[in-house]
């Protein structure tokens, strides 16, 4: 009898142990589900904020990390000492993905400037209805403004001297005259200038005293050869006596 009981013991001890075991296991699959289900169930950690530069706009860029692709409403507002000034934009939906969606809010924000980004979520069991902590501040440095295409003051062209500059103006003296600058041809200033009778006298041979003066000049060559002769004889007779 003894041989039987103890068989019996043992075949209990071992069910309970094998319920025991798959108690623990269940137990595990369930924690390892219920953890799986809160990571992958959408949270207000999945979403972050950015201000940075589209070119010279400004932007706001909004990310949703939520691998559920649950979707949410995002609002972005200017803050001005803790209240609203102003939405910026519409309001926008978003689904998240593994790696990441991202809207955009285009905003010409100001260097050190904050806005509040609130993120709404009403997906059955998932309600989310809270701001991205903390608030978003803008960069320090704006972006950048285009740089101007017109030529600065120091690029542009030195004018070229006009004509009237670079070349000598003309002489307003006039220049000398042929008459003035030539002298007469054939003439100097010393040679006496013909009389107008002898010329005349020269050419037509008219009212011309060339026979008066032969006359006389026959008349003194014969009073001079008798004058020569008459000094001859006397000089003759004194040299006889």
């Amino acid at each position: 009898m003894h041989p039987v009981r103890t068989n019996v013991s043992i075949s209990r001890r071992s069910a309970r142990r094998s319920v025991r075991i798959l108690g623990v296991a269940a137990a595990s699959a369930a924690l390892t589900l219920g953890v799986s289900g809160s990571a992958l169930a959408c949270n207000i950690a999945d979403f972050s904020a950015e201000a940075t530069c589209d070119g010279t706009n400004g932007v706001i860029n909004v990310k949703d990390i939520d691998a559920s692709g649950t979707s949410a409403t995002i609002t972005v507002f200017l803050e001005n000492n803790g209240a609203d000034a102003n939405q910026v934009g519409t309001a926008q939906t978003v689904k998240g993905s593994r790696e990441g969606t991202t809207v955009s809010f285009s905003e010409n924000w100001k260097p050190n400037a904050t806005y509040r980004v609130h993120v709404k979520v009403d997906s059955g069991k998932i309600q989310i209805d809270q701001d991205i902590k903390p608030n978003l501040t803008t960069p320090s440095t704006a972006c950048k403004a285009e740089e101007s295409t017109s030529p600065s003051p120091s690029e542009s062209a030195t004018p070229s001297p006009s004509a009237s500059e670079s070349t000598p103006a003309e002489s307003d003296s006039p220049a000398p005259s042929e008459s003035e600058s030539t002298a007469p041809a054939g003439t100097t200033d010393n040679a006496p200038s013909p009389a107008v009778g002898d010329s005349n006298l020269a050419e037509t041979g008219a009212n011309s005293n060339t026979g008066l003066i032969a006359g006389v000049a026959g008349a003194l060559v014969v009073v001079g050869g008798g004058a020569v002769w008459f000094g001859m004889r006397r000089r003759g007779a004194n040299s006889g006596s």
